[in-house]
């Protein structure tokens, strides 16, 4: 007899808006946050992978009957545990010992109960962690790209693996994940510290903070010693006061030669903004001068001061041309000089650069300097310098992705990776390089002073005694150099904004820059080594507990035998045709491989980083789209189905998509994208048994361009198909859609989902009934596709949606209606007339509400505005939904309102009504987004988001009330 698995939280309801408000605002934290070690790209938010695992592991209330007998029952244990997610997704309880124990506990008893045992005590952390190490199951993330789902297992206690096929995202999940707790609570070894603890001191710190003060000791170590050997190639600037100051950057120009024969072959600038500054104030700018004295007959010259925004609109113009692509005006003649011209003389090598102002750091503010010849000479004889050539032809002699989704800068010369760097930056980065292995020594040579174990095996080969600690620090020391890499290129531009430089990878790209802003290295400012070492150090604060081991390897996921196993996978795979991660971590992986061979050799074997297997439909890279779907959909199938081999069967899985707003498409139907996902993972014998959309951007930018803005993840449940599953038609499907999709419906509106997410939130059940059997036949008894399927659930949740119209009081009926058709414009009565009379209600009583306004021959729903501010549910002796919909509306968004009057007129409404006011704000951002109605449909999301908390306001309120109708009338049942 098959066992039936518990229901997980996961699968019944969590609390979105709290997830979502915590992952929207862990983007602007820039602090402490583990994403500080190094970069990668698109990581899930934190919160988003501790809130997931968390309601991934424990049990819905529904799973123990026997426990919570009653609905009301179930509904409290599980208000109770959105709680729990609710304290600990925000960024604050990172590192709150309390609120995770808590978390911890709530897992380590949904493992006991189902156990037969008895969990924990509750606030014993060592009970509790023991417990979760011994009885939890394993996690693990066969995509774990930069780490944050094993990351928050290990947070969370339990036992975290990770795999990755990129090395680059691999070393990246080691230093957060599996290295840390080999050294966690160990003293430091450096000097400085050794010798506070020999006269007297004691050595309180917890987790990775000694292994963080060593980071912080050696790494300025190195530092230091890279300015004594190179320092002299940062020169200070003169002041027009003849003080000295610290360059911060030094701007260059790219330049080729004119193809204008009147510029005599000159080499003219290729500038994008002349602008240097653009804060109101402070701006600055830099403009060609023509000078026959001067090198091709031209100059830059700085200048600062007021401008009228003409002259800074032809500035920010640069030296840009009219022509097609990337064209240029001659400086010299005004000539154009084509895109084609341009790629021609870089593939040629015969592209120049000219020194185009010098940024350094004056009193309290940046000054901008003409260039001079001391700053433009210094950097002429490292053309021919050793390090450079070696760098060039050695190490970085990889090349850059000729083609690559986004932008990339082959096209003009620079076509390997050694061609990114000025001579400069090639000097600066290797001299730091080479100083990893003297790093690497000088720990070797401290730790050996010290207690720590004697072990001499590598970390490579799971070492945790002295060479192991070394290697450790000889890693992240060597993660300063690829973080400094990615602020010391040729294609880092200067943003005028901020006056700061940007970095390569401000966008997934590897693009070309004509005017680039060299930083220098041993400054405190933005991208120098300091800027991104303290950055990095503070990214320890936050890396998980000391007594939770995790491994993160180099494996195909497609290929993944697992031999952790069986486990609960949560994982966040690559998304069909996105950014190609592996051609852009190439421009680490030759910095990673030139410094920590020696330390990683398994993961720097090869001279670049594996492509071929990767999991993206590259149409370059597979000969075309069509092939390139098959690689993805044949891969994406055989790394699932490894997935569901390995996987336990009564935990669920947890895979994540990438959603973006330009999938949508006609009549719910997405792209091929978002339909192979979902067929991949069908086709891997999973049933599809929830979608939760998570909106990980900033809220407020509800709308745009006139569309919803889709969630920026779905988080789909999944479970293994039963063995026994049987085959339904076409005609079997759509009745059992029908049939179970408005419970769905109702719980997903219970659970918070505004109306932005209800399209992507109503897949997961639809598909549940598609994927739970093992095909649905069409007429011709072919198998029914995902893509179809799609069509077909989006269609019956819109026939729900409206027959679920045809309850409502025929007053909303009639507003509903001319709502869909003139919005709150007001038209002739006889319109109006029409639509009375066909909801027969008598033109009057429409009136009498308040919900239409009488204009003597035209009429009009009643503006908001209009409504009387002292309406009360309780005093309206015609109640309608309609009204309540938008009197709350009204007083949320009030001045003098907000959540609690709002709250307080929830409240004050019968159960049914203010169930089916929640939906029909569902079904008006619906024709308002339809319509284009922009701001009008901002209204009903944000009244739909804040409705859940609104009703948790309402109860507290008629608690608060201890006799009256408003407590009356207030039955929890109704209340989401």
């Amino acid at each position: 007899m098959t066992t039936t698995p518990r229901k997980k939280l996961i699968e019944v309801s969590i609390p979105l808006e709290a997830i979502n408000k915590a992952s929207a605002r862990e983007k602007s934290i820039r602090h402490g946050h583990p994403s500080t070690l190094h970069l990668w790209w698109a990581r899930r938010p934190l919160a988003a992978c501790r809130a997931v695992l968390f309601a991934q592991l424990v049990d819905d209330p529904s799973a123990w009957p026997d426990r919570f007998p009653t609905e009301a029952e179930q509904d409290a244990e599980r208000e109770r545990l959105h709680k729990v997610i609710a304290d600990m997704v925000p960024w604050e309880a990172s590192n709150d010992e309390r609120i995770l124990n808590a978390a911890r506990w709530e897992i380590a008893r949904s493992v006991a109960w189902g156990l037969g045992e008895e969990p924990p005590p509750q606030g014993d952390t060592t009970a509790i962690l023991d417990y979760l190490q011994t009885k939890a199951p394993p996690v693990y993330d066969p995509f774990s790209g930069g780490g944050s789902i094993p990351l928050e297992a290990q947070r969370l206690g339990l036992r975290a693996y990770g795999s990755d096929l990129n090395p680059v995202a691999v070393l990246i999940g080691k230093a957060l994940v599996e290295i840390p707790p080999k050294f966690a609570g160990q003293p430091p070894v450096n000097p400085v510290a050794q010798a506070e603890l020999k006269r007297g001191g004691r050595w309180n710190g917890k987790g990775a903070q000694g292994l963080a003060e060593d980071v912080r000791y050696y790494g300025q170590w190195m530092r230091d010693e890279a300015e004594k050997r190179i320092g002299h190639l940062y020169p200070k600037a003169t002041l027009p006061d003849g003080s000295e100051a610290t360059v911060i950057a030094w701007l260059w120009a790219r330049t080729v030669r004119s193809p204008d024969p009147a510029a005599k072959g000159a080499m003219v600038p290729l500038v994008s903004s002349f602008m240097l500054s653009t804060k109101e104030g402070k701006k600055a700018w830099v403009e060609p001068v023509i000078d026959p004295t001067a090198p091709d007959g031209w100059r830059f010259e700085v200048h600062s001061g007021k401008l009228l925004k003409a002259d800074e609109d032809r500035l920010k113009s640069g030296s840009k041309g009219a022509g097609r692509g990337s064209s240029f005006s001659c400086v010299l003649t005004g000539a154009t000089i084509e895109g084609d011209h341009i790629k021609a003389e870089g593939m040629a090598n015969r592209l120049g650069a000219r020194l185009m102002a010098v940024v350094a750091e004056g009193d309290r503010a940046r000054v901008y300097l003409s260039p001079s010849e001391q700053h433009e000479n210094v950097t002429i004889p490292l053309a021919n310098d050793e390090r450079v050539i070696e760098a060039r032809e050695g190490a970085l002699d990889q090349p850059v992705p000729a083609r690559l989704t986004g932008g990339t800068c082959y096209g003009y010369g620079l076509t390997t990776f050694g061609k990114l760097f000025t001579p400069r930056q090639l000097v600066a980065l290797t001299t730091l390089s080479d100083l990893v292995e003297e790093t690497r020594e000088r720990v070797l040579a401290d730790a050996r002073a010290t207690d720590l174990d004697d072990d001499t095996r590598p970390l490579h080969e799971s070492g945790q005694g002295i060479t192991a600690y070394a290697d450790a620090i000889a890693t992240y020391v060597a993660f300063l150099i690829t973080q400094l890499a990615n602020h010391s290129a040729s294609i880092c531009g200067w943003n005028s904004a901020n006056a700061q430089m940007r970095s390569v990878f401000a966008r997934q790209a590897i693009p070309m820059t004509w005017d680039y802003a060299e930083v220098n290295v041993f400054s405190g400012s933005s991208g120098s080594y300091t800027s991104l070492f303290d950055r990095m150090v503070k990214g320890f604060e936050a890396l998980a507990p000391d007594r939770v081991q995790s491994e993160i390897d180099m494996v195909d996921a497609a290929q993944n035998g697992f031999s952790v196993s069986p486990t609960v996978f949560s994982t966040d795979p690559p998304y069909y045709d996105n950014i190609a991660y592996a051609d852009l971590s190439d421009f680490f992986y030759v910095w990673m491989r030139r410094t920590l061979t020696g330390v990683w050799p398994g993961l720097f074997r090869r001279l670049a980083v594996p492509k071929d297997q990767e999991l993206v439909a590259t149409a370059y890279r597979h000969g075309g789209k069509d092939r390139a779907a098959e690689f993805f959909m044949n891969g994406m199938r055989d790394a699932i189905g490894a997935m569901r081999q390995a996987a336990r069967d009564d935990e669920p899985l947890t895979i994540y998509y990438a959603y973006k707003q330009s999938e949508a498409g006609e009549g719910g139907v997405t792209s091929a994208g978002w339909a192979s996902f979902l067929q991949a993972i069908v086709d891997s014998d999973l049933v599809l048994d929830g979608t939760w959309p998570l909106d990980t951007e900033k809220r407020g930018r509800v709308i745009g361009n006139n569309t919803n803005a889709l969630a920026s993840s779905i988080v789909l449940v999944c479970r293994k198909r039963r063995a026994d599953a049987g085959t339904i038609t076409r005609a079997d499907f759509v009745r059992l859609l029908k049939r179970e999709l408005p419970e769905a419906i109702n719980a997903i509106r219970k659970a918070g989902v505004g109306p932005v997410d209800m399209q992507q939130s109503v897949i997961g059940p639809g598909m549940g009934v598609f994927s739970r059997h093992d095909r649905v036949l069409e007429d011709d008894d072919s198998a029914m596709s995902v893509k179809t399927a799609l069509t077909i659930i989006n269609r019956v949740w819109g026939e729900i949606e409206n027959e679920a119209d045809t309850a409502l009081d025929a007053e909303t009926q009639v507003a509903l209606a001319w709502f869909a058709s003139y919005g709150f414009d007001a038209k002739p009565s006889g319109d109006l007339i029409t639509l009375a009379n066909a909801k027969n209600v008598p033109q009057q009583a429409l009136f009498a509400s308040g919900v239409f306004t009488d204009l003597r021959g035209r009429s009009q729903l009643t503006q908001r505005e209009q409504m009387p501010a002292d309406w009360s549910p309780l005093s309206d002796k015609r109640l309608t939904v309609w009204e309540c919909v938008q009197h709350t509306a009204r007083a949320l968004r009030a001045e003098d309102g907000g959540q609690e009057a709002a709250a307080r007129l929830v409240a004050q409404m019968p159960p049914q009504m203010r169930t089916d006011a929640r939906q029909l704000s569902d079904r008006l951002f619906q024709i308002a987004t339809d319509k284009g109605w922009s701001a009008e449909a901002l209204v009903y999301n944000e009244l739909s988001t804040e409705w859940h908390g609104l009703t948790e306001l309402a109860q507290s309120i008629a608690q608060a009330t201890p006799t009256g109708p408003a407590q009356s009338s207030l039955d929890l049942g109704g209340a989401a």
